[in-house]
């Protein structure tokens, strides 16, 4: 199995010892490649549309972004570890997030991520992981990913992990090992109803605009070489 990890910090306190603990569980075996944020992507989408024009390849930002893209298409597991901030995610995950906006179902889908598996890993000081989570897990349905879990923990004693008690950290560690022990034997994921339901009204919506363009949008055009629907010619 390989394993991709994007980090929302480059700080190795609290998110980053949660991390290491889900992934010890999963080391013997598998490939590991992780990529910690902003230092692999430091910068914010400019809202140039390029990415849903002409080309990904063609960001401003591509040679930060599509490393971190075409590792997650070969990836088999996906895990986001970020703090939560102001009640979301960090800006740097978000600025990632907003890069691969031309890959959602509704522009350009990859087949590949259909069948991938997501563990969403969060914590705060003591308020709600869930709109933190549902930030990344709202990305990854689009992007279609439809098997994706959340862990959460509100560290309540304090945010620098060695103050933690030891009560503390070994119920962290306990939640954290049996959710990683899920993914030891891994099985691919498969397409929900939820993103069956979504690629179907978007495959509708590409549909009824390719009635109305004399030459195909690079989003049409995805969608005619990927045989989903038929070029008008």
């Amino acid at each position: 199995m390989k394993i991709v990890v994007i980090n929302g910090t480059e700080v190795k306190g609290c998110t980053y010892r949660i991390k290491e603990i889900f992934l010890s569980v999963l080391k013997k075996g598998n490939e590991i490649i992780e990529f910690y944020l902003p230092k692999d992507m430091p910068h914010f989408c400019i809202g140039c549309k390029t990415c849903f024009f002409k080309s990904e390849n063609l960001c401003p930002h591509a040679e930060y972004v599509m490393p971190i893209w075409n590792e997650i298409l070969k990836a088999d597991l996906l895990v986001f570890a970020a703090p939560v901030y102001a009640l979301s995610i960090p800006a740097q995950m978000k600025a990632l997030l907003d890069h691969l906006c031309c890959h959602w179902m509704v522009h350009r889908p990859e087949k590949a991520m259909f069948t991938k598996c997501a563990v969403i890993l969060t914590n705060s000081i003591g308020a709600s992981n869930r709109k933190a989570q549902k930030d990344i897990a709202t990305s990854l349905k689009w992007l279609g990913v439809s098997d994706v879990s959340c862990l959460g923990f509100g560290l309540m004693e304090g945010v620098v992990w060695e103050k933690l008690s030891d009560k503390r950290k070994n119920k962290i560690k306990r939640k954290v090992e049996s959710h990683a022990k899920k993914f030891v034997l891994f099985k691919p994921g498969r397409k929900r109803l939820t993103v069956k339901v979504l690629f179907f009204i978007c495959k509708m919506i590409h549909i009824g605009l390719l009635k109305k363009e004399e030459i195909p949008s690079a989003d049409n055009q995805h969608w005619i070489d990927n045989g989903w629907i038929k070029d008008k010619v």
